[in-house]
């Protein structure tokens, strides 16, 4: 299981994601796109993922 939240990247927001990978990089894009105004790339989303995992 994957899981992204808000406040791990700086944001004053309690917003999780988890779930199957691609499923969290599209609900945490859309999140920040409409909550935070930045539309993150799935590349980007990927590599916080990668970077949380140590890789």
């Amino acid at each position: 299981m994957t899981e992204l939240k808000c406040r791990d990247y700086g944001f004053e927001c309690d917003y999780v994601s988890s779930g199957e990978t691609e499923e969290v990089i599209e609900s945490f894009r859309t999140h920040t796109d409409e909550e935070h105004g930045i539309d993150y790339s799935k590349e980007a989303i990927m590599q916080f993922l990668l970077r949380k995992q140590g890789l």
